[in-house]
């Protein structure tokens, strides 16, 4: 293992020479490579997935009509790129629908973005975890606006609906897979990426399908027990869960261990 000064871990510096793979790309991925960089990382920025527009605009289109109008009580935004498609739309958001938020970094996009936040889960950062909390808060029928991507579960939708609410869930975008450069594919076969950041269950699955061979060393991080679960079901070794659903937890969790060797640490 490296042990010059410029690699030794320090309190403010605990992640000095480490090699973090970034999963996302634009302002979320250029965060995540400022808060590495502060923390004596090397963040290697590799978008992993990307959003397209929803199959059926038109229908999201009406929605964000009605929503605007003043159709909806209440808003429910379960990811960050949600917001982006909110912002893109110019959505208008009336003084009468409360907002929604799935957790903490959904809710400063919202914020950042101009939009209010009414809610957040107090303990599960989840679909589920929001679902509940609306019930608790909601005891006769509410219209509720549920935006989502293409492939995400309907547990939001189905729980509310269960629970007597009118609920509108409209496809916001579509999660595509985006294929990464050749070096960065060998680094990270060889082990000189260190760790890799893994956000959701979709990155799980773009991990695993265009990183067959990770060495052990690689230390995956999980953002929360969802991803975990999802990334292990999709065929990763997850090493570390964050202890809350925040980019900076995720990356602490990575700073527990210790810095593993790369393979060509090893070559003369």
């Amino acid at each position: 293992m490296n042990s010059s000064p410029r690699h030794t871990p320090t309190p403010d510096r605990p992640l000095a020479g480490w090699r973090v793979l970034v999963p996302r790309g634009g302002p979320w991925g250029d965060g995540v490579a400022a808060t590495l960089r502060n923390q004596g990382a090397t963040p290697v920025i590799a978008p992993l997935i990307n959003f397209a527009p929803t199959n059926d605009q038109a229908s999201l289109e009406a929605a964000l009509s009605d929503l605007a109008a003043g159709a909806f009580d209440w808003l429910t935004v379960t990811s960050a790129t949600t917001v982006d498609v909110l912002y893109a739309y110019r959505a208008v958001l009336p003084a009468t629908t409360k907002v929604a938020a799935v957790g903490e970094t959904t809710a400063a996009a919202l914020q950042a973005a101009g939009y209010r936040v009414d809610l957040v889960p107090e303990r599960d950062n989840s679909a589920a975890g929001m679902a509940e909390q609306m019930i608790s808060l909601e005891p006769d029928s509410r219209r509720v606006l549920a935006l989502r991507s293409e492939i995400a579960k309907p547990v939001l939708t189905r729980m509310l609906i269960e629970a007597g609410h009118d609920v509108r869930s409209v496809v916001a975008y579509r999660t595509v897979g985006v294929p990464v450069t050749d070096k960065i594919a060998r680094d990270v076969t060889s082990g000189r990426i260190n760790a890799i950041l893994v956000t959701s269950g979709s990155v799980a699955e773009q991990v695993q399908a265009q990183f067959p061979q990770i060495p052990e060393s690689t230390v995956i991080a999980a953002i929360g027990p969802r991803t975990a679960k999802d990334a292990r079901r999709a065929g990763l070794a997850v090493d570390v869960i964050a202890e809350q659903q925040t980019v900076d937890s995720l990356i602490a969790s990575v700073a527990r261990f210790p810095l593993p060797q790369s393979a060509d640490e090893f070559t003369p």
